[in-house]
């Protein structure tokens, strides 16, 4: 039997990450004067996850310094803020939240921002002790620890999290080799020649990239040693770093009865099943209506965006969440921007910025621009990917050979597409 803690409702937020402290600032400032309870599991205030793959490997930027907020903000907005209150149940008919010490939260509308958890390696020995995964700031402290001048370490996975993490291992003086199943890096994220150009800056500083490998065990005694191959082949290693990708984290809502499809399925407006409960983040898919589909975000804007959407919707706006997809990435001195949906292209359009930097345009099968991919420093892509944006905001049609001119500027094309 649980104990209720309050009956006055309150707006309440399950996960105090990027998303839920975002989404309980975006209530204050949009007029919600009640109470707002944001509920974290990780027993540290609401921080930004980006930096702990770059900056805070290389002992850069503090913990402390990755905080959403400054510590007196939850106060001086009136939110109350639990850091280690872990959610069992959500019970929908009493509209309460209830956690794992037993008592219970009530909620005039509640959104679930649990985030996404790390895949967990499969193999033989991923036991070890210095074997790793990263998506929190326990996660980063270790593999901080691990980075060193000499130290070996193996990088399972080359997605973003996984380069990411073998740029910052790299910098701290490690021998770096990075381990992938598919045929290429980043697959699902940028068109191959960005992949391509991406793993080149990788193999110029020294990491050895293997793709289409499959990993017959982890070996060692207490602590890693090595990996062995499918092959047979041996690295010898001091450390294994996997990022494989992620899984939402959709236990509560599914144990609540909320339809789940790839993650907590909410309709345009980030409601989900139950007209009182919201998603939004990592862990929800959604229909966005500039694709056409159901999909699901796993980045720093989206959580940022989504955030302000489910915020007025949870004080009765019907606002359709319809923000252009972006994301970044910072690997050595190189930036990678991308904007929509480049996997939904049908053609690559590729445009020459100059100096190795380049923006990769994707158009559908009518022509409609869907995607952008950019590769360089950021002051030199940073302005086409961002107008981009507008332009796939816009549905615009676009001519190949206009988007490669590079003497046609891309800002004209705007007036165009509103025509």
């Amino acid at each position: 039997m649980s104990e209720r803690q309050t009956t006055k409702t309150s707006m309440v937020i399950i996960g105090a990450g990027q998303c839920g402290a975002r989404t309980a600032h975006a209530l204050r400032e949009n007029g919600w004067s009640g109470g707002i309870v944001l509920l974290g599991d990780e027993g540290i205030a609401p921080y930004e996850r980006p930096p702990l793959s770059k900056a805070v490997l290389l002992g850069q930027k503090s913990v402390e310094e990755c905080g959403v907020f400054k510590d007196a903000f939850f106060d001086e907005q009136g939110i109350d803020l639990r850091v280690d209150a872990p959610v069992a149940r959500i019970d929908r008919v009493a509209k309460d939240v209830v956690l794992r010490n037993g008592r219970a939260i009530a909620y005039e509308r509640l959104l679930i921002a649990t985030g996404a958890a790390p895949r967990k390696l499969d193999l033989p020995g991923a036991t070890l002790q210095g074997i790793h995964m990263l998506r929190n700031v326990p996660d980063a402290l270790s593999i901080a620890g691990e980075l060193g001048a000499g130290k070996r370490i193996v990088v399972i996975g080359a997605g973003f999290i996984g380069l990411e993490v073998a740029a910052t291992a790299i910098a701290r003086g490690c021998a770096v080799c990075v381990l992938e199943a598919a045929p290429r890096a980043l697959m699902r994220a940028v068109p191959e020649a960005v992949a391509h150009a991406v793993i080149e800056r990788h193999a110029r500083m020294g990491v050895d990239v293997r793709f289409d490998v499959r990993i017959e065990r982890i070996e060692g005694t207490s602590r890693v040693e090595g990996v062995t191959l499918a092959d047979g082949a041996f690295i010898a290693c001091d450390a294994v770093i996997a990022g494989i990708g992620v899984v939402p984290r959709t236990g509560l809502a599914q144990a609540a009865g909320l339809a789940i499809d790839n993650g907590i399925a909410v309709d345009e407006t980030l409601r989900t099943s139950d007209p009182h409960i919201y998603a939004a983040g990592d862990v929800c898919s959604f229909p966005h209506p500039l694709f056409n589909r159901r999909i699901r975000l796993e980045c720093w804007r989206n959580a940022e965006d989504q955030a302000r959407t489910a915020a007025r919707n949870m004080l009765g706006h019907a606002e359709t969440f319809d923000a252009v997809p972006w994301f970044w990435s910072d690997q050595y001195d190189t930036t990678i921007q991308i904007a929509g949906m480049p996997a939904q292209g049908a053609t690559t359009v590729v445009r020459d910025v100059g100096d190795d930097a380049c923006v990769y345009f994707a158009l559908d099968g009518e022509g409609v621009l869907v995607g952008a991919s950019g590769i360089g420093q950021a002051g030199q892509i940073a302005r086409d990917v961002r107008i981009a944006q507008e332009l796939i905001a816009r549905r615009a049609r676009v001519e190949a050979d206009v988007l490669a001119d590079r003497s046609v500027k891309l800002r004209s094309l705007l007036t165009v597409a509103m025509q």
